[in-house]
């Protein structure tokens, strides 16, 4: 059953491979941020494929939902240019139909680690707290 995948994941690695200098080198839009590719998944029909990633404004600052849904809607219009270079670029019969997403899990590990180290601290806290109190 592991060789059933191994096609799509070779052909998801070539496509994120290709995509990221398509977007790096040959897309000149200005309002496309920097864009990172965070995982490529393709269908097992090689139907579509959906690309996850995430943004930044210019000056490395992360993007904002007005953003972010701009790029994705930016990105999602272009789907039939990129759809052709990827075509182009790549020795495959069949190149699948881009869908983009914005990768959500990021933002989520982001907000977990802060929570973590805020926990951590109040401990920390109420362990300085307590320790002070023994003391008297």
């Amino acid at each position: 059953m592991a060789k059933a995948y191994s096609r799509t994941q070779r052909l998801g690695s070539q496509i994120k491979k290709d995509l990221a200098e398509l977007l790096q080198f040959q897309v000149k839009d200005p309002r496309l941020g920097i864009v990172t590719l965070n995982a490529v998944k393709v269908a097992t029909d090689l139907g579509y494929v959906d690309i996850y990633f995430t943004v930044m404004k210019s000056g490395m600052v992360d993007a904002d939902a007005a953003t972010i849904k701009e790029t994705e809607k930016l990105l999602n219009d272009m789907s039939g240019y990129i759809r052709s270079e990827l075509a182009q670029a790549m020795s495959t019969r069949i190149v699948p139909k881009p869908r983009f997403h914005y990768d959500v899990s990021v933002d989520r590990g982001h907000k977990l680690t802060n929570l973590i180290n805020k926990a951590m601290k109040e401990d920390s806290k109420h362990q300085h707290d307590d320790a002070d109190q023994g003391e008297d």
